[in-house]
């Protein structure tokens, strides 16, 4: 006999009780293992593919995990260093400007009282203001950077993270299929084929936000990262991670990286005097290098909406961008770190339950009233 709704509705709010607080007590603690799982999870169709070809699941665990650790080691030494140097450039450099501004501002003051006389734009007040934040900018941004890496308690986390989470995703990889099949084992069996189906439409909706959204950001912050230095962009690769890093919303990647790249790169190749065998020279606006960095952005936008993302991440249903925000912040806020990581997950489970609930509720006599009692 199967139970009354009233009873299943108590145990699994009992369930997601438990469940907030184990996230809300330990969070920190769960950290490393939601890594591991979640690397684990986007791995497991390669340790597939990899038992297909003939290997064991012991060695496909392997045979990924040492590829793994190499191209770990290998950014790590080619591609950190110059990421850290980028970023300690990069906030000096906005000090710079914002140091800069007020005298950009005079002389954008005099060209405005020139053509409209009538304007009062004497003061001081906001010139103190933007010199006071450049030098605050300047002085204080390179101390930040050498806080947050010098910091004991984030060399710690930074180590516990890179020792724990392979051995945990290595674990889990390796046992992942009886995992699933264990846990299929003790679903409820009034509800197991509508849990299997729910549980499906779960695993396509991370699949394609996880799996396929992830290698799209994947592929494209190391293609505007490489493009851009290759084009000569100073803090190429920052722009590139950012790029990446947003563009599981669509558009608005390549628009916040081609804005701040386009923006850097007037910066850099807009006209100025520079000195030659002592003699000044004046250089025009290189608008060919300006064009170049457009014009990766607009390739690289083209390259996402035509091929990646079709094949990639295909017409499963996936996370709405502003649904996936709003988990995100609301989990960040509340848990931090491990809400962000479990935010994803959540959004899915919540969003594929609201949408079976609405399908119940529509085939229901609630929803249909006298229409489908006289049908």
């Amino acid at each position: 006999m199967a139970l009354p709704s009233q009873k299943q509705f108590q145990y699994w709010g009992i369930a997601t009780a438990v469940f907030v607080f184990l996230l809300w007590a330990l969070g920190n603690v769960l950290t490393p293992f939601i890594l591991g799982g979640a690397v684990a999870y986007c791995l497991d169709p390669v340790a597939d593919r990899l038992e297909k070809w003939g290997l064991s699941r012991i060695m496909s665990t392997v045979l990924i995990t040492l590829s793994g650790v190499f191209i770990f080691i290998l950014m790590f030494l080619l591609v950190v260093p110059t990421l850290i140097g980028q970023l300690g450039d990069l906030i000096s450099q906005i000090g710079q400007i914002f140091q800069d501004l007020p005298s950009t501002w005079e002389s954008l003051k005099g060209w405005l009282q020139g053509r409209f006389p009538a304007l009062d734009l004497e003061g001081s007040f906001l010139k103190e203001q933007l010199t006071s934040m450049g030098q605050a900018i300047q002085a204080r941004g390179g101390d930040l950077v050498s806080a947050l890496l010098s910091s004991a308690q984030g060399v710690v986390n930074v180590v516990v993270l890179v020792v724990i989470v392979p051995v945990v995703t290595f674990y889990m990889l390796m046992d992942w299929d009886r995992m699933v099949a264990q846990i299929d084992d003790l679903l409820p069996r009034d509800h197991q084929e509508t849990v299997r189906s729910l549980g499906r439409q779960i695993d396509n909706t991370l699949a394609s936000f996880i799996r396929g959204q992830g290698t799209v950001c994947l592929i494209l912050g190391t293609y505007y990262g490489v493009a851009l230095m290759l084009a000569g962009l100073n803090f190429g690769l920052i722009v590139g991670l950012i790029a990446g890093l947003i563009s599981f919303i669509p558009y608005v990647g390549a628009l916040v990286g081609g804005v701040l790249a386009i923006g850097l790169a007037l910066f850099q190749w807009w006209g100025s005097d520079v000195m030659v065998d002592g003699e000044t020279v004046s250089q025009g606006i290189n608008w060919l290098r300006i064009g170049i960095v457009a014009a990766i952005f607009a390739f690289g936008q083209f390259f996402e909406g035509n091929i990646l993302t079709p094949n990639l991440v295909g017409n499963s249903v996936g996370l709405h961008p502003v649904w996936l925000i709003f988990a995100l912040s609301v989990f960040g806020s509340l848990f931090g770190f491990v809400g962000m990581l479990v935010a994803v997950p959540v959004a899915a489970i919540i969003g594929v339950v609201a949408r079976f609930l609405i399908s119940e509720y529509k085939s229901g006599q609630l929803y249909k009233g006298h229409i489908g009692k006289d049908s």
